[in-house]
């Protein structure tokens, strides 16, 4: 990052993905705290234009705002990295690792993580009979936020009917009963040990899907969790291995499944989130503020991070 006493900082949001709009209010939410924060500020949609803005703008830091493909799949960081942009969050390979779901799902099983049964299948086939034993549930393979996610019960009388906007291919997973708990983890970089900061209990009347996360009332978010201690220090720890065994920079968020029932048998791991929601209510900021570090802090940590080579 410049040495300057005001860096510039260009917030990165929107973009082209199922999840543009959480990235326009994660970036403007991002905007206003830097600003609080004494940085020089600059606001940019992320489009085919980017590049040639960036070089107009010639900012010091890019945050990094989008959310999904192309802003968290190690697109735009592979673009930065060429520019010579310092960056925020993860870089261009742990990056494509967590939005890939299958591959992901390998390194956790090779750090010894607990995930459930799952493979990839065309939509086609996935229409046309079960191809795992139900309950499971259907998932792009490389996109977030619960986007276009199928749970297919135990009572279902066919294969789900995907939407047409599913990809030719998708990740088909056994379900994973239980409460949703998510942690998230600060650091990993050369001069910083990374840090769980706590566990959510994440409370829905149904399906923690698309609306759950972003809509007003949807959840309801009760940290720290009211769960057995065996159960809060396993989720701090497979989420910093998690974010490690992948790669990790900055800020991640892990997603797990507890069956209460199962004690420690039931916590799984279903994803690493590398761009999680930034807006002073999301996960990741609510965990923060729960640590003692208010969202102005987390957004200048992020920027102060910043770097390329991540």
């Amino acid at each position: 990052m410049s040495s300057r006493t005001n860096p510039k900082v260009a917030v990165v949001s929107g973009g082209p993905s199922a999840e543009r709009e959480v990235s326009l209010s994660s970036g403007h939410e991002c905007a206003a705290a830097l600003r609080d924060e004494g940085f020089e500020v600059v606001t940019l949609e992320a489009d085919r234009t980017l590049p040639a803005t960036l070089s107009a703008v010639s900012p010091d830091v890019v945050f990094n705002a989008l959310h999904g493909r192309w802003g968290e799949d190690g697109c735009i960081q592979g673009l930065l990295e060429w520019m010579g942009i310092p960056y925020t969050h993860s870089g261009v390979l742990a990056s494509a690792l967590a939005m890939d779901k299958e591959r992901s799902k390998d390194m956790f099983r090779k750090a010894g993580l607990p995930v459930v049964p799952s493979l990839l299948a065309q939509s086609r086939h996935v229409m046309a009979s079960h191809v795992m034993d139900p309950p499971y549930v259907v998932k792009p393979y490389n996109e977030g936020s619960s986007v276009g996610v199928y749970l297919v019960h135990e009572v279902a009388n066919g294969p789900p009917k995907l939407a047409d906007t599913m990809p030719e291919w998708v990740m088909v997973e056994r379900f994973a009963p239980g409460r949703e708990l998510t942690t998230t983890v600060l650091g990993a970089g050369p001069d910083t040990e990374a840090r769980a900061l706590g566990v959510t209990d994440i409370i829905t009347d149904g399906w923690y899907d698309y609306d759950a996360k972003y809509k007003v009332g949807g959840s309801r978010h009760v940290i720290p969790a009211d769960v057995p201690q065996q159960i809060h220090s396993a989720c701090l720890d497979y989420a910093l291995r998690a974010h490690e065994a992948l790669g990790c920079r900055g800020l991640t968020r892990t997603d797990f499944r507890w069956d209460e029932s199962r004690g420690l048998d039931g916590l799984i791991l279903l994803e690493t989130n590398t761009q999680p929601g930034m807006t002073p209510t999301s996960l990741a900021p609510e965990q923060a503020a729960h640590a003692g570090m208010t969202f102005g802090a987390l957004c200048r940590w992020m920027v102060e991070d910043a770097s390329c080579n991540r």
